[in-house]
């Protein structure tokens, strides 16, 4: 790492720490959130011109280093855990978030990254599927926070109507957790809300949800061949890099070394909390260049996208269960 970027990376981590503190307070709002707001809140504050390339970097290369480091926590027997039937529902659920991201997204409107952020946090596991895919197709720091945004405004509505749909529908633990696991996007809130419900359920949800944060891997593959084929339409030079994100891979051989157990459990675990906490430091620093304005003029249809995506998500979860007979 060169030593111009240390400045930069120590002023992210001023709003990184406390950021990721108040996660832990409130981990239903969690840390990236946090460090997103906090960053927000300083980025119009005069900083020192040597932390410019370093807030930058802290933006997009650690945002990838985190992403390699959560793979210390991925378990790939959770995918032996959950069973076949439990996979068919996360295929389903994952093609009608960016079915329904795709033709909703022109319909207002909106741009490609835009609809490709906001389906990828709802079809997959909120914030680290965006953190994962915005590098991949080059999105703006803005789409990045305004998609986070709305991920997050769905999480919450989800904790407290979700165990409440559940028990007027007389859903059985597994079916619940099934649901939660394959509708609610962020870890906490897929917990929160499955432990709200029973004690079953949530044990299940957790599992479920651990499984569906593997999908990053071809989620991030589709996407860097997407990219690749338009630049080879365009005439524009491609690589292998961008035909298959080296982060990616990484991000492979961490889920493979924590399976095979070759690594102490403490170590494994020590490895996923500071890549937690990398993307909260990720985040503060997209903050900082956010434009607080611009976002606010500009996140009514991404929050309109999201709303359809997360429905359209849910329903085709109790839809595929029900045919299954998973309920």
């Amino acid at each position: 790492m060169k030593r111009e970027y240390m400045d930069g990376i120590l002023y992210a981590m001023l709003f990184a720490v406390p950021a990721y503190v108040l996660g832990l307070y409130f981990p239903i709002v969690g840390g990236p959130v946090f460090g997103i707001l906090l960053g927000m809140l300083f980025a119009k504050k005069r900083r020192p011109e040597k932390t410019e390339s370093g807030i930058r970097f802290t933006g997009k290369k650690i945002l990838q280093y985190a992403i390699i480091l959560l793979g210390f926590e991925m378990n790939l027997f959770h995918v032996v855990e959950v069973g076949e039937q439990s996979l068919y529902v996360m295929v389903f659920t994952l093609a009608a978030a960016f079915l329904a991201a795709l033709v909703v997204g022109r319909l207002m409107g909106l741009d490609r990254d835009m609809t490709a952020l906001v389906g990828a946090g709802t079809a997959i596991c909120g914030g680290s599927a965006i953190a994962a895919v915005a590098p991949v197709i080059g999105a703006k720091d803005r789409d990045v926070v305004i998609s986070i945004a709305t991920i997050f405004f769905f999480n919450v509505i989800a904790v407290f109507l979700f165990p409440f749909l559940g028990h007027t529908m007389g859903m059985s633990d597994q079916g619940f957790g099934m649901w939660a696991g394959t509708a609610i996007n962020d870890t906490s809130s897929v917990v929160a809300a499955g432990y709200a419900y029973s004690h079953d359920a949530g044990a299940y949800a957790t599992i479920v949800k651990l499984t569906r944060t593997l999908m990053i891997v071809p989620v991030c593959l589709f996407f860097a061949l997407l990219v690749m084929r338009g630049a080879k339409k365009s005439g524009a030079g491609f690589s292998l890099r961008r035909i298959f994100p080296m982060f990616v891979l990484y991000f492979i051989v961490a889920c493979i070394v924590n399976t095979t157990g070759i690594l102490p459990a403490e170590l494994s675990h020590g490895l996923g909390m500071l890549g937690k906490f990398a993307i909260v430091l990720a985040m503060s620093a997209i903050g900082l260049n956010t434009d607080l304005p611009s976002l606010v003029k500009n996140g009514a249809r991404p929050l309109a996208l999201g709303m359809v995506c997360w429905a359209a998500v849910a329903v085709t979860s109790l839809i595929v269960q029900h045919a299954l007979g998973l309920l």
